[in-house]
């Protein structure tokens, strides 16, 4: 099932391109009932797409929620929402869609940090394939960045956006951070608004619960026009390299480029002497397994 859970849809090519590249894997698409609605930038009312999550989440021949762009909104859907059910299944999508994901995790379901419709055409085919063969197969090859701070750990993957998870922070949304590696990506933030909002995890002291952290793709993050101002790596290195806990760069996810699956809640290796981020090759969404059916 295809919904809006957030910003209304701009123009329907990518939109259109995006199921297509899913039927043609062989999957059948439907689409939810708000996905033209338009409420100012949200893609109709909180009620309208929030009645549009909860018909897909809870119909049983549904395997798949899959979000059709990110936007801003998810989060006004969780102020009455109740993730509970006998059939879960994946929820899949990036950005804003980060806020439902990380809600989701918080109940101990995983979902999948992964292209939305209208950014999937514009995935290398690689992306594409590796997306459909974990939903398939359970399996997941290792992602290559560049290594930032040395160490090995182990733990519960959370990745997101920057400031949807920021956002989160200390809410009821927010899942539980012991022993997690977190993996951010951002998109048009200046890099004092990223240090600002890293600033804030600091003092909340919510990184030191953190065992380490995997750097997606900051795109768009460059600095004001004629300012004096630190690039937005030298924010990141001056915020996070001093925590002491392994740390890598660049890994292929986020905005503006290829976008690589990476499970939300489930069990990774971080190695930051090598700059690689790998997994249990098991596709499971709960403590019940899912498959996921293509009719």
């Amino acid at each position: 099932m295809a919904i809006a859970p957030s910003g209304a849809v701009k123009t329907t090519d990518a939109l259109e391109q995006g199921v297509a590249i899913w039927r043609k894997r062989g999957y059948r698409v439907e689409m939810g009932g708000n996905y033209r609605a338009c409420c100012g930038y949200l893609a109709g009312s909180d009620r309208q797409r929030r009645e549009d999550l909860a018909a897909a989440w809870h119909n049983p021949e549904c395997k798949a929620i899959v979000a059709v762009r990110g936007g801003y909104g998810g989060a006004r859907l969780l102020e009455e929402w109740d993730w509970r059910t006998i059939n879960p299944k994946w929820l899949i999508g990036f950005s804003d869609v980060t806020s439902l994901l990380w809600s989701l995790a918080a109940t101990g379901i995983s979902g999948l940090h992964a292209p939305v419709l209208t950014t999937l055409r514009d995935e290398p085919p690689w992306a594409i394939s590796r997306m459909f063969n974990y939903l398939e197969t359970g399996r997941l090859d290792a992602l290559q960045g560049k290594q930032g701070f040395g160490g090995k750990v182990s733990g519960i993957l959370l990745p997101g956006n920057l400031t949807v998870v920021t956002h989160l922070l200390n809410t009821p949304i927010q899942p539980n951070f012991t022993g997690a590696i977190l993996a951010l990506e951002d998109v048009t933030e200046y890099p004092y608004r990223i240090d600002r909002m890293l600033t804030q995890w600091r003092m909340m002291g919510a990184l030191k619960q953190i065992k380490g952290i995997a750097l997606g793709r900051f795109s768009r993050c460059e600095p004001y026009p004629e300012t004096n101002s630190w690039t937005v790596l030298e924010v990141l290195r001056d915020r996070l390299e001093d925590l002491g806990i392994p740390l890598i760069y660049d890994l292929p996810f986020g905005h503006d480029g290829a976008n690589a699956v990476l499970p939300v809640g489930q069990p990774v290796h971080l190695d930051g002497d090598t700059g690689v981020l790998s997994w249990s090759n098991s596709a499971k969404i709960s403590n019940t397994d899912q498959d996921l059916n293509k009719t």
